[in-house]
This record gives structure tokens, C-alpha cells and sequence, in this order.
């Protein structure tokens, strides 16, 4: 384990929040057609002290597990092309199937509604369907296969010293495209 390891602290995510161009299409989607519990909204005029001074929704839906998918509906900071697909390597959404039945279910249950559905696709350590949301958010169903635990075991085995080789071999890149700033890693601050 890393040294100062927060995991015995943190309990889990609450809620992976996004930002939606349209509050009722997000909730029909999110509830109607993937069948997660509109779990309710939070109605704001802004947030005091910070950049947010205009009114926005705030709305959740409850996963299996009680934690939240949630949405930020506020149109006056919206663009234009904030509905528009996302890059799934910049932002996506993995919801877990308890089951591989499960998993194909709610695959057939997406293209009932009219959802172009792709997979499911074998990663070796989950299989996964992927979609998109009325937001241009990828939503994928994943379902972690039976030597899932075993597979990610291995993997942590050797991460350290790939994560190297991968660095090594992307750094030159990086620093061309993002600059040395943004990739530059600060040292820890004695408490």
C-alpha cells in the first residue's frame, strides 16, 4: 500500500456529477429508459463565495449500490456544443451489471428504446455495451468476469514498472503538447 494512503478514510464516490443541456430529456433517459431511480434535485440561485452566480439544477439518480449519477442543468454557462459527444478517453460513465444476463439485458433494453448499443466487448478482465446519453456522455454496462479480482491482482503486480515504460515512452510527446507545467508533478509540502 502507498504511504499515507487515504483508503481507509474514504468510503466511495457519492455521485460522479456532468453537466446535461436539458433536465426532463436527461431524467427520461436516465430513469425511463435505463430504469435508475430519480432519486431527486437540488435547486440553486449559485454557490456563495465562488465563480457559479447563476441558478442551475442540480438533479440525481440512485445506483444499486447507493451511491449517484448526477447533472448539472445550467443553461446560461451552457455552449452550444455542450451536447456534443464526448471523447470516451476524455469522460464516459461505467455502470455495473450484477450479472453477464444482466449485462445483455439492459443491452437489449437500450436498442428496445431506440439506442444504438456496441459490444458487448471483451476486455479480458470485463465485458462491456456502450451507448451514448442525450448529452454526448458515453454510458457504458460493464460486468466484471469470474477471474476479474485475479486478473486486476496481476496487473497491480507489474503496474508500477510499466507505468514507467509508458512514461518513458510518451514523455517527449507530452512535453511537445502540453508543455512541462501542465505534466510537472509538485513535491510534497512537509505538514
Amino acid at each position: 500500500m502507498v504511504e499515507g494512503s487515504s483508503l481507509d478514510r474514504l468510503k466511495g464516490i457519492h455521485h460522479a456529477a456532468y453537466r446535461c443541456i436539458d433536465a426532463e430529456q436527461t431524467r427520461w433517459f436516465y430513469e425511463d429508459v435505463i430504469g435508475l431511480r430519480f432519486a431527486g434535485i437540488v435547486l440553486q440561485d449559485g454557490i456563495e463565495g465562488t465563480y457559479v452566480t447563476s441558478r442551475y439544477m442540480h438533479l440525481f439518480f440512485e445506483l444499486g449500490d447507493g451511491n449517484y449519477l448526477a447533472f448539472f442543468d445550467e443553461p446560461t454557462g451552457a455552449k452550444p456544443d455542450s451536447g456534443m459527444r464526448k471523447d470516451s478517453f476524455d469522460v464516459h460513465v461505467a455502470i455495473e451489471a450484477k450479472t453477464e444476463e444482466d449485462l445483455l439485458a439492459m443491452q437489449d433494453r437500450m436498442r428496445r428504446h431506440g439506442k444504438t448499443c456496441h459490444g458487448p466487448v471483451d476486455h479480458g478482465f470485463v465485458k462491456s455495451v456502450y451507448m451514448y446519453d442525450p448529452n454526448g456522455l458515453q454510458v457504458e454496462f460493464t460486468w466484471r468476469v469470474p477471474e476479474h479480482d485475479a486478473i486486476l491482482a496481476e496487473e497491480e503486480r507489474t503496474a508500477r514498472e510499466r507505468l514507467a515504460g509508458w512514461t518513458a515512452e510518451t514523455r517527449a510527446a507530452k512535453l511537445a503538447l502540453f508543455g512541462a507545467d501542465a505534466i510537472k508533478i509538485p513535491e510534497i509540502k512537509a505538514a
